[in-house]
């Protein structure tokens, strides 16, 4: 059995397909609404999406959780090398990201037949995860990233993924991200959701800039809370193996034609070179309304990071 093959959403043919469809397919085709929300015709289809109600969690699987563009892939490669670190093991990144709605139906089958401990992603709202992320409560690794820095990073995303539509101009996408009205939904509606699970033991909650601002302690709190025990040096190792520079400079190995696409500045801060005045104003205020005085706003250090 190769679990490397199931633990990524297609093999490289498989996505040169998808690929390849995408590339006929007109901009307003490359994305459907699914109980009011978008997500990619060619990725998530609807008998993807179907079947992901059947998708059986176990109790030592590794969930990672992260709104698009909030640091997903970094995270995926950092608890990879935490996995071998622990384990003894040297097992190669798969081809793609370990995203189950990526997954079609027969792949998703497969998954029974992985061995413990299975490392599952998604980019999913908690309300259409599949229910067993939390009825067998394994534990889920959950990382946000500020909402200005999320939505130019998301902007550039679209404009170079060639599976998603074209963003079009920055002014229509910023709209359409503080209405929510963009692939996989809301921020705030996700952030919110999370804020109701933050003192669940089985979620853990970090922040794309605190992990910036210390990836080793990042490290080994990851490592502490999955259960999965590193020395002194493995983690001073994998901090430094996992730097945005290190990613970048591994993308071609770890993501083929699309490292380019997934790992672009990694910044914190960027959003001061797009934002207009009206514009970061204007988020301000919905961040107001919709976050300020949660324990995940506590957490985002929005005043540091955002003003």
């Amino acid at each position: 059995m190769n679990t490397q093959k199931l633990q990524s959403p297609a093999n490289m043919n498989d996505m040169k397909s998808r690929m390849e469809k995408a590339a006929e397919m007109k901009d307003e085709d490359k994305l459907y609404r699914r109980d009011g929300i978008l997500y990619s015709t060619v990725l998530s289809p609807p008998e993807t999406m179907d079947k992901l109600k059947d998708l059986q969690a176990r109790e030592d699987d590794l969930i990672l959780v992260a709104y698009p563009k909030c640091g997903f892939n970094w995270m995926v490669a950092v608890l990879r090398k935490i996995m071998n670190a622990s384990t003894g093991k040297d097992e190669k990144p798969p081809e793609r990201p370990p995203l189950v709605e990526f997954l079609p139906p027969d792949v998703q089958e497969k998954l029974a037949e992985m061995p413990p401990r299975r490392l599952l992603g998604t980019h999913l709202h908690p309300d259409n995860m599949p229910a067993t992320f939390f009825t067998k409560k394994p534990k889920i690794l959950v990382v946000f990233r500020n909402p200005k820095d999320t939505l130019v990073s998301y902007y550039h995303f679209m404009n170079k993924n060639p599976l998603l539509p074209n963003a079009e101009s920055w002014d229509k996408f910023f709209s359409d991200f503080m209405t929510g009205d963009v692939s996989w939904g809301s921020y705030f509606d996700h952030a919110l959701a999370w804020e109701k699970r933050i003192d669940d033991p089985n979620v853990m909650i970090v922040m794309y800039e605190d992990l910036k601002q210390n990836l080793p302690e990042g490290v080994k709190k990851i490592s502490e809370f999955f259960s999965l025990p590193l020395t002194d040096e493995q983690v001073s190792s994998i901090a430094g193996q996992s730097t945005f520079s290190a990613m970048v400079e591994n993308s071609q190995k770890s993501h083929g034609n699309f490292g380019s696409i997934f790992f672009r500045k990694g910044e914190v801060g960027d959003w001061k070179n797009h934002f207009s005045d009206a514009q970061s104003k204007q988020m301000d205020e919905l961040y107001q309304a919709k976050l300020a005085g949660t324990k995940l706003a506590a957490r985002m250090n929005y005043d540091l990071y955002c003003q």
